[in-house]
């Protein structure tokens, strides 16, 4: 029996994520955070100070050891989806500018994204997944019968980051945030590995000035049409 497969890939602070979790509530699928994954695993490597050797051989070697083995754990809770990581509450951690930057470095080594990989996959199973991050249907799930491209201007991203920031109680400023996602956006647009970009036969859809639920209008009825044929 085929396992049917939404992918959302697109660039940080798009609303892939929000969009990703309403999506699989709305069709009762299964949920991949593949970000969460990225994030868990430089999280990880920047506790165990091996972050600034995954040039080097051994570094890399140790790295690829903790990916493959990550102890990691998703809780669905009344607030929502709690996240450990050695058995430590990390869900708030995982999501600042800081560890998204860690997230970074370890995506464009092609050694971890292989080792994640099998663990991606493992998330397909009935009655279907809703996949988000940046290369779900280009490399990780090339067979999804619905592919969505989520994107947005990079300043309009940086005003909705900083205030889901503030919501956490951060203090940050909308200058740093817009610097840290254009870093980011060339750094995952131009790595030799699965770099960002969306799939050939992609719903491309710029939610620049568009709502949550005009959004969300626009991909049901996108996936409706897809799995339906």
């Amino acid at each position: 029996m085929t396992i049917q497969i939404i992918t959302i890939d697109g660039p940080s602070g798009s609303g892939k994520g929000t969009l990703a979790a309403k999506l699989a509530d709305h069709y009762q699928f299964h949920l991949l955070d593949s970000g969460a994954l990225y994030r868990l695993l430089g999280l990880s490597l920047h506790k165990k100070d091996l972050l600034d050797s995954l040039e080097d051989q051994q570094g890399l070697k140790q790295s690829v050891t903790i990916a493959t083995a990550l102890d990691i754990c998703f809780q669905s809770t009344e607030q929502g989806i709690s996240i450990l990581l050695d058995g430590e509450d990390v869900t708030q951690t995982i999501r600042t500018e800081r560890v998204g930057e860690f997230a970074s470095k370890v995506a464009a080594i092609p050694e971890l994204r292989a080792a994640l990989l099998s663990r991606q996959r493992a998330f397909v199973r009935l009655p279907g997944l809703v996949a988000d991050g940046r290369d779900m249907a280009t490399s990780v799930f090339p067979e999804a019968q619905a592919k969505i491209y989520l994107t947005a201007s990079a300043a309009s991203r940086a005003e909705r980051r900083v205030k889901q920031l503030q919501a956490m109680g951060l203090d940050v400023k909308i200058s740093d945030i817009l610097a840290n996602i254009q870093a980011r956006d060339k750094r995952d647009m131009e790595r030799t590995v699965a770099p960002l970009k969306p799939a050939v036969d992609a719903y491309i859809i710029d939610s620049s000035d568009l709502n949550i639920d005009e959004v969300f209008t626009l991909m049901t009825d996108f996936v409706n049409e897809k799995l339906a044929g």
